[in-house]
């Protein structure tokens, strides 16, 4: 249950993300929907949340323990460049399926990185999906 409440939370902070960083328009960063239905966008939004979940757990630990030096020399800023690289790598797997998520360049993608976690860790925080449960 937790985890489909953070899927949801992702899709919301994207979509949200997209009307700050990408405006009105194809520029930046936006969401090309599946279809023209009334509810294609949505189920963009949550198809691409739950691709980010799955790219931010298994190629998003890699990257962070291969970079662990330049996490410590940038005091953790690198981890902006880190999750930019990977909205970047969901950008492109949704493009070889034909919609998703669209973006412009790297730097568009570190600026959505940024909007992103922001936006996802107060809506987390907000709703208590960041706790973790206690093992009894």
């Amino acid at each position: 249950m937790r985890t489909l409440i953070r899927v949801l939370v992702s899709a919301f902070a994207l979509w949200l993300t997209t009307l700050i960083v990408g405006g009105s328009g194809d520029h930046g960063v936006w969401v090309k929907p599946l279809g023209t239905g009334p509810y294609d966008h949505l189920f963009t939004l949550l198809l691409i949340a739950a691709v980010f979940g799955l790219v931010n757990g298994t190629l998003g630990k890699i990257v962070r323990v291969v970079s662990i030096p330049l996490y410590i020399i940038t005091l953790g800023l690198f981890g902006l460049i880190v999750n930019g690289f990977l909205l970047l790598v969901v950008a492109w797997l949704s493009d070889l399926a034909g919609f998703g998520l669209q973006i412009d360049g790297f730097w568009w993608g570190v600026l959505a990185a940024l909007v992103l976690s922001l936006l996802s860790s107060m809506l987390n925080g907000l709703l208590g999906t960041n706790k973790k449960r206690d093992s009894k």
